[in-house]
């Protein structure tokens, strides 16, 4: 099986995951249950997700010059990412203050650090994308970065796949760049004066699975029962493991990437959260 080349353009984070029994109210001090420091953020996230289901995988973003920046590239590297083209910036990397609850629900508040420094690519960024199977970018770098990335991409047949999270307002020249958008419910409601303009629209629907809405066909696929624990980077695991598997496969891809996110809310943890192409094989098999 030939590794479908994935470059992924976005956002590395350290995690930052307090754990509560409830989410607190404006203004009320709770004691929180346990903390932990993980890679995440959801250009890293992807491209681990990628990597793990069997993509060949680089990664273009940038982390500071401290000991978190140190951490996340040692991360992606051990997760099989080729970081060759992750910068290194003066000032803090990325982080992401992360709260879970005890029903496996989070909320996020990310501070950009390095990662808003991602303003242009260089001639070595652009030629990795023009190489590449897929290009993956998220809304987590400067949206002149991802607009670039992306027409560089489609004028040299690279698929784009843009998960626009977080979600906010999108210039045509990236839409028109898009090949497929993948969205949840909310960044769905939120986008959907643009939704209907790319080809390929998957929304995922948590538990409920996620559709596929082409211009010829509409198709669903079942989440995998499973038992969650964390739900955090649930969607990074769907969308770099559908990547991969629209490459390969794209008649399953949906299916792949369904049971990919359904594991990934069994661990604790972003980037670790992410399942090998052989556990997703498995998961499938017994879910037939």
């Amino acid at each position: 099986m030939s590794e479908p080349r994935i470059v992924v353009v976005g956002s590395v984070n350290m995690d930052l995951t307090t754990s509560v029994y409830r989410f607190p109210v404006p203004g009320e001090t709770l004691l929180g249950t346990s903390f932990a420091t993980s890679a995440g953020g959801k250009g890293s996230n992807q491209a681990i997700a990628a990597a793990k289901a069997g993509g060949d995988v680089i990664f273009i973003g940038a982390v500071g010059d401290d000991g978190f920046g140190r951490e996340l590239r040692q991360t992606l590297n051990a997760a099989g990412v080729d970081t060759t083209l992750l910068r290194t910036v003066n000032g803090p990397s990325g982080v992401a203050a992360i709260t879970v609850d005890a029903h496996a629900e989070n909320n996020i508040i990310v501070v950009a650090g390095a990662n808003g420094s991602v303003t242009e690519l260089t001639d070595i960024d652009l030629d990795a994308i023009a190489n590449a199977d897929v290009l993956l970018c998220q809304l987590e770098i400067p949206i002149a970065a991802v607009t670039a990335a992306a027409q560089h991409a489609r004028s040299n047949d690279t698929t784009v796949i843009l998960n626009p999270s977080p979600a906010q307002g999108l210039p045509n020249k990236l839409i028109d760049a898009v090949d497929i958008l993948i969205v949840n419910q909310t960044e769905a409601d939120q986008l959907s004066s643009i939704t209907d303009r790319v080809e390929h629209l998957v929304t995922t629907l948590g538990a409920g699975g996620a559709d596929l809405r082409s211009r010829d066909c509409a198709v669903h696929a079942d989440s995998p029962k499973v038992t969650p624990v964390d739900t955090t980077g649930a969607g990074d695991a769907f969308t770099g493991a559908f990547a991969v598997e629209w490459i390969l496969d794209r008649t399953r891809a949906l299916h792949f990437a369904c049971a990919a996110g359904s594991l990934a809310t069994t661990v604790h943890g972003a980037a670790a959260s992410s399942p090998t192409r052989n556990a997703i094989e498995a998961l499938l098999e017994s879910s037939a």
